[in-house]
């Protein structure tokens, strides 16, 4: 029997004890963090997928793993050999987990989640799909019985960022909260989102691998302001300073001073697609107010300091690739996955204002190039080397930004398949980085120009075509996206997104090109102000992948101004021996 079917065993167990025929995980954690630390990886834990998005459904008969399409290949992987079965998000021969329990349960059984890790959205849309089917039990985390060396809520020192780094100071941020909720008309809020936190606090933590927050809620009035986290992570003189405008509580406090705090009279204004059952239990009968965190826009709008902090990092970044791509020999060069990513690891760091990475970096090489989120571990690091692509999807850390940038790199001599394919990908991509949009124009109203070419020739690809970007922050960013999803969230000036169609074929090759772009204003005519993007990623695309015949006079334009910027941007700084590679790389097609 393997760990996995073990783990799975207990915890049937404990359902058994607590008269629960089904138990859910969706493995985020309090504050539902897309990465989460140690403690909350529940979902790898129990089923040995380490994914960053998944369901988990145990019953005493099954054991089943949702996951959407970025991880079908990864998941079929990583559970085989144990009891868990793969399930395919949006594929229309599996049920989703709701459909799947009515049909194999029976009417009235109980399905339990970690309380902590529900939402109140989360349990309203399940309460709605039971129906009365079947009972929800929000309940304390039975993990926690079984995981005997489950790792503790961790504590790790904050920082403190410099207001001429953030723009404005926690102070002037904190006063921009205070202006929403008057309009809302709200006493308090609630805020459990750790980046926006991180934002507002202008604080940053390393509790979570590559995501510079650290664990804590926080609650502000009129007057006054809460920060529940764990008081020994501050020296003296940073406490000093962060309790002129915050008072800093144990992170498990929380919960006994909202109770203590909030009044009968009171109007409270949460997000309830962020805010776990634990801390909504607090509420009582007081009136409430909902919506998305007064923070989350504030920060996704980057401000004029924030916007130079991300030019300087993108262009610290493009000689850190281009030294790293001018040292790649990619005609008889041999490497691992693992091996080439960290060269380029190297190049960046050489660069003092760069902290570290900005995410766990993708270097999938042929077959492994079509495994859209492949992350190479010791066992699967396949050698680099003859004819093939590497997709090499990494980011950086600076001390005033972060980057995100994915190419994919020719080793030795394509295939006409592959020219055609990179071609398409990049049309797409110009398309995105060209495109102008009246005010009030939602991310999914713009997806369908970058997958057009490709579905023009019977190909698609099945993730987003662009993320929100973080400033000093976390590499996925809402509430704006540019994907099929309808989200209602329209674009506006100084919202930073990524610019990545991709295309992928399972055995050969994976094909992705992204470059981050801001969105700008642009022309205002009678019908309206325009907005249109401007691009910060410096680094050339793969010139002996691209089809001239395929791209329009426009495009060849588009490539040949971008390439033109690149080389002007980066030839004075990279190093002397990088020329000769950043002159080739970008002369006109």
């Amino acid at each position: 029997m393997s760990v996995i079917d073990e783990r799975v065993g207990k915890l049937r167990s404990l359902m058994s004890n607590n008269n629960l025929d089904g138990w859910i995980i969706n493995g985020t954690d309090p504050h539902q963090s897309e990465y989460v630390c140690d403690r909350w990886k529940s979902r790898a834990w129990i089923s040995g997928f380490t994914g960053s998005a998944g369901t988990v459904l145990i019953t005493q008969e099954d054991a089943l793993l949702w996951v959407d399409s970025r991880y079908f290949i990864q998941a079929g992987q990583q559970i085989e050999g144990t009891c868990f079965q793969m399930m395919k998000i949006d594929t229309p021969s599996y049920p989703d987990p709701s459909a799947y329990l009515k049909e194999h349960l029976q009417k009235g059984s109980r399905i339990g989640i970690d309380k902590a890790t529900l939402t109140v959205k989360g349990e309203q849309d399940l309460q709605k799909a039971f129906k009365e089917d079947l009972d929800l039990v929000p309940f304390d985390d039975m993990l926690e019985q079984i995981w005997q060396d489950r790792s503790e809520v961790p504590a790790k020192p904050v920082s403190s960022l410099p207001d001429d780094i953030a723009g404005f100071s926690r102070s002037q941020k904190l006063a921009m909260v205070r202006y929403a909720m008057v309009q809302q008309g709200a006493s308090y809020t609630v805020i459990s989102s750790l980046d926006d936190i991180a934002w507002i606090t202008n604080l940053r933590g390393d509790d979570v691998p590559y995501n510079p927050v650290f664990l804590a809620y926080l609650v502000i009035g009129k007057t006054d302001a809460w920060l529940f986290t764990n008081p020994g992570r501050f020296t003296d003189a940073l406490s000093n300073d962060v309790s002129q405008d915050f008072t800093i509580l144990p992170y498990q406090d929380v919960v006994s001073t909202l109770k203590r705090v909030l009044k009968e009279r009171d109007v409270l204004y949460f997000n309830p697609e962020k805010t776990n059952l634990l801390i909504a239990e607090t509420f009582g009968g007081i009136k409430t107010v909902t919506g998305l965190d007064f923070t989350t826009e504030l920060k996704a709008c980057k401000n004029d300091t924030e916007m130079e902090g991300m030019r300087k990092a993108h262009l610290l970044d493009g000689v850190a690739l281009v030294n790293f791509l001018s040292r790649l020999d990619t005609k008889q060069g041999t490497y691992t996955e693992i091996a080439i990513s960290n060269l380029l690891k190297e190049q960046r760091m050489r660069n003092p204002d760069c902290i570290g990475e900005s995410f766990s970096p993708i270097s999938g090489w042929a077959e492994h190039g079509a495994i859209c989120h492949y992350s190479a571990t010791e066992e699967s690091n396949l050698t680099v080397e003859g004819n093939g692509l590497l997709v090499l999807d990494t980011g950086g850390m600076y001390t005033f930004g972060m980057t995100d940038v994915t190419r994919t790199i020719l080793f030795g001599e394509p295939t006409d398949e592959q020219i055609r394919d990179y071609t398409l990908v990049l049309k797409g991509n110009l398309a995105i980085a060209s495109a102008r949009f009246p005010e009030g124009t939602c991310g999914y109203q713009l997806d369908a120009l970058a997958r057009q070419f490709l579905w023009q020739q019977g190909m698609s690809y099945f993730h987003g075509t662009g993320h929100g970007i973080g400033f000093r922050l976390n590499v996925h960013e809402g509430p704006h996206s540019i994907s099929p999803k309808p989200l209602p969230v329209s674009l506006k000036k100084g919202m930073v997104v990524s610019d990545e169609p991709g295309l992928y074929k399972e055995g050969r090759h994976g094909i992705r090109i992204e470059n981050i772009v801001a969105v700008r204003e642009d022309v205002k005519t009678e019908f309206g102000q325009f907005l249109s993007f401007e691009v910060l990623t410096i680094c050339p695309f793969e010139r002996r992948l691209i089809d001239k015949n395929l791209l329009s006079a426009q495009e060849i334009a588009m490539v040949d101004a971008y390439h033109h910027w690149v080389y002007e941007e980066l030839e004075h700084l990279v190093d002397e021996e990088a020329l000769e590679y950043l002159r080739g790389a970008t002369k006109p097609l």
